[in-house]
């Protein structure tokens, strides 16, 4: 990969990421307080830990990003995180600072080989896309309770039935 082809990436990836990220924070944030241990099945996560699994992931892919390197992680919920609420809260102080150091690489570090594990080994900005994928489809997972739980379904890529798509003024 060129340093410009690195380049082109990042300014494709981010305007996205920025998005998602907005959009992962409104559904992180519509989990009811109070129901946080919902599951639809039991084999299921619980809200929390699903809630969890998609803020500390968002973070983990960033972070691994920057350092160009995949580490093992995730060991459950932290003891200081028990509600949704606190979940949002520490998405709101994490994630962001992340985003920023990920703009702020330069050329060399975004083309680095970065391997996932030994089952794939990709430049470090081609993770991006499977950090957007990975956040996706667990905030999809968590959109799915919602309702169940008895909370409202934010608009994601259009309106919902609890918050209809404003069109502009």
């Amino acid at each position: 990969m060129q340093n410009s082809e690195a380049r082109l990436l990042l300014n494709v990836f981010l305007p996205q990421l920025e998005q998602e990220v907005a959009t992962t924070r409104k559904v992180l944030a519509a989990v009811p307080a109070g129901k946080e241990d919902y599951r639809p099945h039991p084999a299921s996560k619980s809200a929390l830990e699903l809630a969890w699994h998609l803020a500390s992931s968002d973070w983990w892919f960033l972070d691994s990003i920057v350092r160009g390197e995949f580490r093992s992680g995730e060991g459950g919920v932290p003891a200081d995180v028990r509600t949704a609420a606190d979940v949002v809260a520490w998405y709101d102080r994490m994630v962001p600072p992340m985003i920023e150091r990920v703009k702020n690489l330069s050329d060399e570090e975004l083309k680095r080989e970065v391997s996932f594990f030994g089952m794939m080994s990709w430049p470090a900005v081609q993770y991006l896309l499977i950090m957007l994928l990975h956040s996706v489809h667990h905030r999809g997972q968590l959109s799915a309770y919602l309702r169940p739980m008895g909370g409202k379904v934010p608009a994601i890529y259009g309106g919902s039935a609890d918050e209809p798509m404003q069109p502009p003024a």
